[in-house]
Formats: structure tokens, sequence, C-alpha cells
């Protein structure tokens, strides 16, 4: 140790950092000083997210069993049983092929959007607290947990400032297409990972652009970038699948994007880089092979999309259009989405100058350039196979069609691809904030405020929410035990459908402890065993079904009460059940009466045995 070392170290006390004397710039001190700071306003940001998140949920929150989301009850319903589902996980009782739906033949978790990561961490909530709980809790927690993450992005990874970094995380854990799908769209909202996996890329592209020159420093980095984007990637397909889907096909046109604008670092970095990107790929298939293949080609698995891409297409118009859940939104402009849960696009027209104005303004950064060629491939992507402009199809072919043909691709929602937008114009805005407050003068505040005045019109409004029927106490009071035993098939009357999924919640408040015929999924009961909505009804269901849609109340014949015994053997049933409470119960009543005699009364329902 040097003479000079320890003079030092005999002084004493640092006396700047004891306060006697004033900081210094670059003392030890001052920095502690500004850390605190740093720690403080990010603090703080976090729990202004979370705060948001809280009012727009919180019409759920007085009592979440007894709420739900007005704009799409059913979908809320769904999430709900998967969640009950996954739940079972930590109870040792589950399977990727579940039979607690759809009785006898089950259904696929993976070929729906089970979330079941986010199932099976929250199962000690759901257990404990029901999942209508749980639900309400992830409501919240996607959206503030995914501004969190893009906030920690741009702060930690593109060095931004704390301010630049908030406005536009909160444009991507809050804009309107976020907002829209946590209209019960858990697996669309729950975008928290997305920024950890650009890290890694980001990481990993820099560990390759140093490897020519750092040796195995840079190897060592680039591998375990490699190994965590594998993990995170494996953790996004058990979350949702649609996400990961934008994310990869975003960063790819950015990739392509970057590397046209920046030559040089793409030839430096692109043998590291592309052999970082092989291995992470093939160890996530290791783990992923066999989850795949259940859902494609396993039992109740389906290998195609359901849902018409000329339906689920962005009308060009709403780009510019404020989303009806916004500030400046109205109830007009819902006629040119499909739902409140789809309003993707609507990012309003102040936004969009503002953000074309600061791309011109950065043109000639590359991350500029790739995020505006992703911004402008995905929102084009988006518009589906034909260009809707006002509610009027044009008969313009949209760039969609190249999709229209490629296997998996061809069923997703174009509409969905415009998701991928905010974050890509949040990141122009941040570096454009960040570079006028750098650069000081009046671009030091009037940036800032002008992306401020963008933002405001399309600040979302808290979410709209009613009462729904309570659960019959049949099922909260634990009476149900003494019909079906565990695991055992209860039917309700009338069936769950995908239209009507109400009784899907009597096997929630019983933590899915029994199974239900039919009910609200995707299956292989489409043409050709492709995918469809639900499945297709037995003769009895769709004889009470009847009933209970117009309360006329049948005379049952001999060949109908033989089939009702076919039907319940098919089913395996332990008990049918009808809740007093049910809409035409004297009609459906005397119809269960004809197909199985005298009912037995139990707290709020009638129950048979068949």
């Amino acid at each position: 140790m040097s003479s000079a070392a320890c003079a030092d170290q005999d002084a004493g006390p640092d006396r700047e950092a004891t306060g006697d004397l004033p900081p210094t710039p670059g003392s030890r001190r001052a920095r502690l000083l500004a850390a605190a700071h740093r720690n403080r306003v990010d603090l703080l940001a976090g729990l202004g997210f979370l705060v948001l998140a809280g009012v727009l949920t919180h019409g759920l929150w007085p009592d979440p069993s007894g709420r739900v989301l007005a704009l799409n009850p059913e979908d809320q319903t769904l999430y709900e049983w998967f969640l009950a589902v996954d739940s079972r996980a930590l109870l040792g009782d589950f399977s990727l092929l579940t039979d607690r739906l759809n009785a006898p033949d089950g259904v696929n978790l993976m070929a729906n959007t089970t979330v079941i990561a986010l199932g099976v961490i929250f199962a000690p909530v759901t257990l404990v607290f029901g999942a209508p709980t749980t639900f309400a809790l992830l409501a919240a927690l996607n959206l503030a947990g995914t501004a969190i993450a893009w906030y920690a992005f741009y702060v930690r990874v593109l060095g931004a400032g704390r301010l630049a970094a908030a406005l536009g995380a909160g444009l991507c854990g809050f804009g309107p297409g976020i907002v829209s799908q946590t209209n019960s769209h858990l697996h669309m909202t729950a975008q928290w990972l997305v920024p950890v996996i650009i890290w890694l890329v980001v990481r990993m592209l820099r560990a390759a652009d140093r490897a020519p020159r750092a040796g195995g420093g840079a190897d060592r980095r680039l591998v375990t970038s490699a190994v965590g984007l594998a993990v995170v990637v494996t953790v996004q397909v058990f979350v949702g699948e649609e996400v990961l889907f934008l994310a990869a096909l975003t960063l790819a046109v950015m990739t392509v994007a970057h590397a046209v604008a920046d030559r040089r670092l793409a030839r430096r970095a692109f043998p590291a880089f592309a052999a970082g990107m092989l291995l992470a790929t093939g160890l996530a298939l290791v783990v992923l092979a066999y989850p795949l293949w259940f859902q494609f080609a396993g039992p109740q698995g389906v290998a195609d999309g359901m849902f018409s891409p000329y339906y689920f297409s962005a009308d060009l118009t709403s780009w510019w259009t404020f989303s009806p859940l916004s500030l400046a939104g109205d109830d007009t402009a819902a006629r040119l989405t499909t739902g409140p849960a789809e309003y993707n696009t609507f990012l309003g027209w102040p936004l969009l100058l503002v953000g074309a104005a600061g791309a011109i303004w950065l043109r000639r950064q590359p991350l500029v350039v790739a995020c505006v060629a992703g911004a402008l491939v995905m929102g084009a992507l988006s518009l589906g196979p034909d260009v809707v402009v006002d509610g009027t199809r044009t008969g313009v072919p949209g760039p969609f069609r190249f999709l229209l043909d490629v296997p998996v691709v061809d069923g997703a929602l174009p509409m969905r691809f415009a998701l991928a937008v905010p974050p890509l114009l949040a990141t122009v805005l941040v570096l454009a904030v960040d570079r006028a407050r750098r650069g000081g003068g009046r671009g030091r505040v009037v940036v800032p405020a002008v992306v401020v005045a963008a933002l405001l019109p399309a600040a979302p409004t808290p979410l709209a929410t009613e009462d729904r029927p309570p659960v019959p106490e049949f099922i909260t009071a634990g009476h149900w035990r003494d019909c079906v035993r565990p695991g055992g098939v209860l039917v309700p009357v009338p069936a769950p459908t995908p239209r009507e999924p109400w009784p899907m919640r009597w096997a929630v408040a019983a933590d899915a402890a029994f199974a239900l015929p039919e009910g609200f999924f995707i299956g292989p009961y489409g043409r050709d065993g492709t995918a469809a909505m639900g499945t297709y009804k037995q003769p009895t269901s769709a004889l009470l079904a009847e009933v209970a849609r117009h309360g006329e109340q049948p005379v049952v014949s001999e060949g109908q009460r033989r089939q009702a015994a076919r039907d319940a053997d098919f089913w395996n049933a332990s008990c049918v059940v009808l809740a007093a409470n049910e809409r035409h119960a004297e009609s459906l009543r005397g119809t269960l009466e004809q197909l199985y005699g005298p009912a037995t009364r139990v707290a709020d329902a009638w129950i048979w045995r068949p």
C-alpha cells in the first residue's frame, strides 16, 4: 500500500460524508445523495403506476366476487375459471389436459389462454381469497407491472432520464390498447416480461459486439444472456404466447432495420449474436417441445385459429381516433372495432403527430430507425388482409395477406399486431424528451410539455364495472359435497356455453373441485376437427337450454327420458343441479322432473341424482 493511501486512511472519517463540509461535485457524499434522490424518484414512479392501476380497476375492489367488468363479463368468468384450475397445481391436482370442464373429454390448457404461470404463482391468493380476487389483483398488477418494467428498461438499459422514462413507461403500461385489453384479457396485459426479453437481447448484442475485442469475458456475458433469454421466453409461453409472438416478430423487424442503419455494428456482432440466439432458441425448445406438441397435436389440441382475420382487422381511421376508454374519447368510436376489449389502435392524432416529429428529429439514430420500421410493419399488419377505412372495406389488399397461408400465424388476430406499436412510439418519445432535457435551452421544458399534452387526451378512464348475481348458497356453503364427490361431475342447468358461461362461476367458487360438462373453451369441435369455441350440446342440454331461453315447459317423451339417462351416463354425472333463482326456474324444474323424477331441495337449489 502506498504512503499516500496510508495517509488517507489515517486521516479519520470523511468530513463531507459526516456533513462537516458541503459536498463537492464528484465527491463521495454527492454521489450518495444523487443515488438516494434517484432511488426516491424510482420509488415514487413505481408507486404512481400502482396507484393509477388501482384507480382504473377500483370498481372491482369493493367485492371482487360480486363485481364484474361490465364490458366483457363472459371473458372474466372464463379467466377466473382458468385461475381456479391453475391454482390446483399447489394441491398436486393439475394436468395440461384438465378434466374439470367439457366432461368427459376435458380441455387442453395449452390450446387455451390459461395464463398457467400467473395462476400457479398466485395460487395461494386464489385458494385463500378466491379466483375473483386474484383476477382483480392481476388486472391491476399487469398494468402497473408492465409500466414499471418499461420504466426500469428505459432508465437502466437506455440510460434515459427519469422524467422521459416515466412518460414512456406510462404509455407502455396504460396506453389505449393495453387498457382496453384489461377488459378480461389477462394474457394480453401481462407484458411485464417483454422489457426483460428486450434487455436480454440488447445485452447479448452488446456482448457480441465486444466479443472480437474482449475475449472470454464477452463470451460469458453472451452465454448468460442466452440462458436468461431462454428462461424468460419459456415463462412467457405459460403467461401468454400471443404477446411473445408479437414481441418476437417486432424484434425481428427491428433487428433487420437496425442492421441496415448501422452496418458496421451488424458486421462486427452478427456471428456471435446469431450463435447466442441459436443457443437461446435451442435451450427454450428443450423445455417447450412437449408443451407445444401437446398444444397443437395432443389430446383436445388444435393446430389452427378460429378467428377470421378479415373480421378482426383494424380500421385505418381508428389509428388517429381517441379510444372510448380515454379522456378525449366517446362511444361513437366503438363502431371502428369489434368490441371494447380491442381498442388496440386508438392512439389519437396528437400522439401520432408528436411521435412522427420526434422520429424525424432523431432520424439519424439507428434505434429510432428500428422503432419506426417496427411500428410501420406492425401497424400495417394490423389492417388485416383487406384495408378498412371508416367502416368501409376498400378492397385494397393489406400486408397481412402474405401471412394467410402461414401455419399457426394465419390464426392470429391482425388488430392485435397494433399492440406492438405503443412501446415503439414510447421509445421514440423517451429518446426525444431525454435529448431535449440534456440539451438545455427552451427545449428542456417545451419538448416534455408537448409530449405530455399529446399523452393527456389518450389517458385512460376507470374501467366500467357492475354487480353480478351471487353464486348459489348450495355451492358457497359447501352443500355440493353431498351431491358430487371431489373430481366428479356436477351438471348445472342450463349447462355453460361460450355466450353464457355463468355456471362456470360455481366451479370457481369451489376452487374447481368438481367438473362441469360443455362450457366456454377452445377445442377441436369444428369441421374436420378444426378449432371451435365450445363443443356441441348433448340432446338433453339442448332441450334444457331451449326451456331456459323461452320458459315454455315441454311435454317430455319416453325417448327423451331415455336420452337423458344416456347423456347423464356420457357425462358420468353425479348430480344435476338447478338454482332456485335461475330464470324460468319453474319450467326448468318441471322439465327436469319429467326427465329424472322428483327433485330434492338443498339450500337454494334442487338436485337430481340420475
